[in-house]
Formats: structure tokens, sequence, C-alpha cells
């Protein structure tokens, strides 16, 4: 039981750091103005949040570590 809310927590956070990189890369997101209930908006934008965030460590670990160069 734990390792399935595990596991779909994980998924979750993957699918939120892939709208960020989405979003980073292209302009793209989600349409969060859309979403009538107030409630369920916050939740969605602390949810994307979460993705960016996920992104933005990524990126430091990465820049940190002598196995990944930037190319431009």
């Amino acid at each position: 039981m734990i390792s399935k809310i595990v596991h779909y927590a994980a998924d979750a956070v993957l699918i939120s750091a892939v709208l960020a990189g989405i979003k980073r890369s292209t302009g793209l997101s989600v349409a969060t103005t859309k979403i009538d209930n107030q409630d369920v908006r916050t939740y969605v934008e602390k949810y994307l949040t979460v993705g960016e965030w996920v992104v933005d460590q990524g990126t430091a670990f990465m820049s940190a570590s002598q196995y990944f160069e930037r190319k431009r």
C-alpha cells in the first residue's frame, strides 16, 4: 500500500517536472486561469511549483557536476 502511494507521488512529481521543462523550453504552460474553483487552482499552481523546484534542483546539481557540460 505504502509503496503504491510513493510510486504515484514520484510519478506525479515527474509529470510536474516535465511540464516545468516544457514551460521553460517552449513557453507553453498550463492555463490555470481557466480553472473556476479557486481551491483547485491553488493546488494545481502548488503542484506545478513543485515541478519548477525539481527542475531548478536538477539543473543546479548538473551544473556543479563534472559529468555534465553546458553547450550553447
